[in-house]
């Protein structure tokens, strides 16, 4: 099996590791290793973003496990109690900063960790990771990359290879769109994965597809809104970061561009939402989850969220509950069940139990295949609402 090698591979963990980046917290236990409580302590690492242009989302992905930490904080391991604690760190967006947070949670002593978003900075943490022995859970990064080169990683969610298709059989079969024009970032690995199954899946159904890039960093997206407009495009599709999706709404607006434009799960963010208020557009992503698909969920972190300042501030001022932060409360109790299921909090017997693992979440059933991706068939599409700012459900999109 694909991940008997990773079984193989756990080394002890070395003293020599690179020293860890700015930014990361945790809730510390005693000097003896026990909690608050007396009882020991596993230690679960929290790998994602907290500044950068994916810092909005990772701290929305963040949220979801503090929230299901506060729900469930302790976890019987082995036929002992232990109190869970989170080992956050600010892998601060890019691929370059990844291996030295990833690090830091290795000398934090994890025994698995979670995320992160963006696939980019996730396929850089892998081969630390991997090389320590420590199993990764990918929440909300659908690059295949991220699991395909590192054994120590599975994913709790879909991939691009089938969001790119889902997006295509959408905007051709449900849009009855035949001309589309994609806009990805230049050495974005996440856009330009997305990109590419896009494209491919809608010129396999007759459409036909222009395709622009644009340098990192850029602010300003008037000319390329005027080119698809030139096209005849009547869908933009841009599967790129919250800040950029922003931008492009906003130029879209302003230039009076008719079609859709289409996100994928990065736009599902509620400042993306809210930038569409007042303007003539109409903006429709993939993703994870629809509020209102779990009202018990959805009520008790709205509670939480708005007892917490530092919660709502990080949730974007409002308790609009994200996909990303139903993925992230999966994704902490799925590490509970590989815990529980280990009997041990030696990550190599983690990491052994994990392909077993099975966890009925808010966002459906957890279970992975043979390469540690989910078994998931379906995405949510929705809409954002250009009055209240709000997201809108539209329908749950599979792949012909």
């Amino acid at each position: 099996m694909k991940k008997l090698s990773a079984l193989l591979l756990c080394l002890a963990m070395t003293a020599g590791l690179l020293a860890g980046c700015g930014g990361s917290s945790g809730e510390s236990g005693a000097p003896d290793g026990s909690g608050e409580s007396g009882n020991k302590v596993v230690r679960i690492g929290v790998y994602e973003p907290q500044t950068g242009d994916n810092g909005a989302g990772g701290k929305q992905e963040i949220l979801g496990m503090q929230y299901a930490r506060t729900v469930q904080p302790t976890v019987e391991i082995g036929g002992e109690t232990y109190d869970v604690q989170l080992e956050i760190v600010d892998n601060r967006t890019t691929p370059e900063n990844g291996p030295s947070a990833a690090a830091e949670l290795i000398n934090r002593d994890v025994s698995i960790v979670l995320g992160s978003y963006g696939s980019g900075v996730s396929i850089a943490g892998g081969k630390v990771f991997e090389e320590a022995g420590v199993p990764a859970i990918g929440v909300t990064c659908t690059n295949p990359q991220v699991t395909s080169d590192y054994d120590c990683y599975f994913r709790i969610c879909f991939t691009d290879p089938f969001q790119g298709p889902a997006l295509a059989n959408y905007a051709y079969d449900g849009l009855g769109v035949t001309t589309a024009y994609t806009l990805a970032m230049l050495g974005s690995d996440y856009d330009q994965g997305l990109v590419h199954y896009f494209t491919e899946a809608f010129e396999a159904l007759g459409g036909t597809v222009i395709s622009e890039n644009f340098p990192e960093g850029s602010a300003n997206f008037v000319s390329y809104i005027n080119n698809a407009k030139s096209k005849g495009a009547g869908v933009i599709f841009a599967p790129v970061s919250t800040n950029y999706a922003q931008l492009i709404i906003e130029a879209a607006g302003a230039q009076g561009f008719e079609g859709s434009l289409l996100g994928s799960d990065t736009w599902d963010n509620n400042k993306v939402a809210e930038s569409t208020v007042g303007k003539n557009v109409s903006v429709e992503v993939t993703t994870f989850y629809q509020e209102g698909g779990n009202p018990d969920f959805d009520a008790g972190i709205k509670e939480w969220i708005n007892a917490n300042a530092d919660a709502k501030t990080n949730n974007g001022g409002n308790d609009m509950v994200s996909a990303v932060t139903a993925m992230g409360y999966d994704a902490y109790f799925t590490a509970l069940e590989a815990l529980k299921a280990a009997g041990s909090t030696d990550p190599a017997d983690v990491m052994a139990a994990l392909p077993s693992v099975s966890y009925e979440g808010v966002c459906g059933l957890v279970e992975f295949d043979g390469i540690g991706d989910a078994k998931r068939n379906a995405a949510y599409i929705k809409t954002a609402n250009t009055e209240t700012g709000a997201w809108d459900f539209v329908k749950v999109q599979g792949v012909e």
